[in-house]
């Protein structure tokens, strides 16, 4: 299992540093157009691996792409990060130009790669692969929703004074501080609805909270986080390089699911050695509807700037 990661930056590096402690992929490819760069952080994460307990072999090229041949799995985490202040729709001028041509570059040596696409805005990166690249619908993933269940969890189980693996919940819609929704009403400790537990006014403070994570922790490190979101992709590679049936929230192209139609929107779906296996249908409450299309108005908006 061979698995390229583009971007040698702290999310990137993240990503690569987590699916080799995993220990499932033979070898990580980090690619980046800073000379040396990635290099260097190959080496460093190589230089883990008798601490760590792993053998996937990590190495570092800048830009050469050839060396990313045969990838089974690759993510796509290169662009300008957030800044404060910084809105993830701002990113898309720069950000598109450099994931049509990662895209591309990436196929052109891996043609039956599964990609990862990570870049903000990120559903509209994920549209923007779909449109430009030919690739199989359920080949093109975009983390989002992963990453936002995980800050949701987060974020219940500091309200419940709980153990956070007793908490589960799930977040769908865009991948941006007003898209997400947050599905509270399905949300549970130990199968028991959160709402027992916990005040409403409380729970809608866990729901704003978790939309605002991302812009949170911009504001506080000054840049986009690392951590959650390197944790977050690699679940997300070793539910596919394992074929393991996981069900996790992704940005996928949507056909008349959920009543949408032309767009990359994080919804439930199930990821094994195929990529995305099928998309599942959850029940919404009216208002969880209304949310999510509301999200997709803002999504289609944002998508509506690309130049294809």
């Amino acid at each position: 299992m061979k698995v390229t990661v583009v971007g040698a930056g702290a999310v990137g590096a993240s990503c690569a540093e987590y699916i080799a402690i995993k220990d499932f992929a033979s070898e990580v490819v980090i690619l980046d157009i800073k000379e040396g760069y990635a290099e260097g952080k190959a080496m460093d994460l190589m230089q883990t691996a008798s601490l760590n307990g792993f053998d996937t072999k990590i190495i570092g090229t800048t830009n050469d792409y050839s060396k990313t041949a045969g990838s089974d799995i690759a993510i796509i985490t290169s662009g300008i990060p957030r800044k404060p202040g910084m809105t993830r729709e701002e990113l898309i001028g720069i950000n598109a130009g450099i994931v049509k041509t990662v895209s591309s570059n990436l196929i052109e040596h891996s043609p039956n790669v599964t990609l990862i696409v990570v870049s903000n805005p990120m559903d509209t990166m994920t549209y923007l692969v779909h449109k430009t690249t030919g690739l199989p619908k359920h080949k093109i993933i975009g983390m989002g929703g992963a990453l936002d269940s995980a800050r949701f969890k987060y974020r219940l189980a500091e309200a419940l004074d709980a153990p956070i693996s007793d908490i589960d919940g799930m977040v769908i819609g865009g991948h941006s501080d007003t898209g997400m929704v947050p599905l509270s009403s399905q949300a549970t400790r130990n199968s028991i609805g959160v709402s027992e537990f916990i005040a409403e006014d409380r729970l809608q403070q866990v729901v704003e909270d978790t939309k605002v994570g991302g812009a949170t922790l911009t504001k506080l490190l000054g840049t986009s986080a690392w951590y959650a979101p390197g944790a977050a992709v690699s679940s997300m590679v070793q539910a596919i390089a394992c074929d393991q049936k996981k069900m996790f929230p992704c940005s996928t192209l949507l056909e008349g699911e959920y009543d949408l139609n032309d767009i990359c929107i994080g919804v439930p779906v199930i990821l094994g050695k195929d990529g995305i296996e099928k998309i599942v249908d959850i029940p919404l409450s009216e208002a969880e509807k209304a949310k999510m299309q509301e999200s997709a108005v803002s999504v289609s908006k944002t998508n509506g700037l690309l130049e294809v």
